[in-house]
């Protein structure tokens, strides 16, 4: 257990009048526990009240030990999973993860008309979303990996190649350098670059594509995330030209970082820029995301989110342009926030580069 962040959360969930609350996505409560798990289909629960007392419900399968500091109540297949749980929880309201399983939630319900769920996930995600130095320590790794990856990658173009050929190797390259898993990499080469998820399939690249490479995986719990836009064999006035106002964008957004800011602040001017450059329309998603224990977590960095910054924050700044039919182009690091401005986590540069 971890009894700061516990105590973080038990203050979160007096500030927001939650006496109890269910903590059950997996990367919270590792955040909390320590213990890291996959539950797939199966139920896990960590029940927290609002002086720290914490209390783990969940299968046997999971091979969790039970302590004094954390006790642990297990449940078999074919039990019901929250039969133990309905039994501790208080009449009242219950602070429940937003993605809770409905199955679990529904189940509790009919054990426990007397309760009343909100979503309680604030109190966690408040918490997780200024990074302590353990955590600051751990996404700079993973986003100097991130950097040596997207150069191998890069150091990879050649004729002929596929998209779905350079997503294999960036994931090798990933796994290489300690990463947990393998993942969805995103290689986009010419039109498909316009579409900003367009996941690597057997496009073969040709000269004059851009090439997007978002490329993103945890590392020892911790995420990177990062995107660089390169050009193969030539570049047009157009590609160019849209390529130095993204450009502009995601450096101008990372110059106004410090406390106090506001996320929709630096949306609003990443997109001022591209609007005033005649592209407004083509940057078709918000300026970036929280990322932690998460690839994606809050807060949001877009127009409605009008959260002040923080130092221990991390987020990514990624402005776009999209093209359909022609070309995209995405410029994105991971940043932190420190007590007067900025740490961008990575350094891979961002001039223009044409390759081959």
């Amino acid at each position: 257990m971890n009894q700061a962040r516990i105590g973080r959360v038990a203050a979160r969930m007096r500030e927001m009048g939650l006496s109890q609350i269910l903590v059950t996505a997996t990367a919270s409560v590792y955040y909390l526990t320590g213990y890291w798990v996959e539950p797939h289909e199966r139920m896990i629960a960590l029940y927290l009240d609002d002086q720290g007392k914490a209390v783990l419900y969940g299968n046997e399968i999971f091979g969790l030990p039970s302590t004094a500091e954390l006790p642990l109540i297990t449940h078999k297949d074919g039990e019901d999973p929250v039969a133990g749980l309905a039994k501790a929880v208080r009449p009242g309201r219950l602070g429940v993860d937003k993605f809770w399983y409905s199955k679990f939630l529904i189940g509790l319900m009919e054990h426990r008309s007397d309760v009343t769920p909100v979503l309680g996930s604030e109190a966690v995600d408040l918490c997780r979303k200024c990074k302590d130095e353990d955590e600051r320590k751990a996404m700079r790794h993973s986003s100097a990996m991130n950097d040596q990856v997207v150069a191998a990658a890069i150091g990879a173009i050649r004729a002929g190649v596929r998209e779905n050929e350079l997503a294999a190797l960036v994931n090798k390259e990933f796994l290489a350098r300690g990463a947990d898993c393998e993942g969805t990499q995103l290689v986009c080469f010419g039109a498909n670059g316009a579409d900003p998820h367009h996941s690597g399939d057997g496009t073969v690249l040709k000269p004059g594509d851009s090439i997007i490479f978002d490329i993103f995986t945890p590392i020892s719990r911790y995420w990177c995330d990062m995107t660089r836009t390169v050009f193969y064999q030539r570049v047009s006035d157009k590609q160019r030209e849209v390529y130095e106002l993204v450009r502009r964008a995601n450096e101008a957004a990372e110059a106004m970082i410090r406390p106090g800011v506001l996320l929709s602040d630096l949306d609003k001017c990443a997109r001022d820029i591209i609007t005033a450059g005649g592209y407004g329309p083509c940057f078709t998603h918000r300026l970036g995301h929280g990322c932690g224990l998460e690839c994606h977590e809050p807060p949001d960095v877009g127009s409605a989110s009008h959260t002040p910054l923080e130092p221990g924050m991390v987020f990514s700044i990624e402005p776009g342009i999209y093209l359909p039919g022609e070309f995209g182009v995405r410029i994105e690091d991971l940043v932190l926030v420190t007590e007067d401005g900025c740490e961008v986590l990575n350094h891979y540069p961002k001039d223009l580069q044409v390759i081959g």
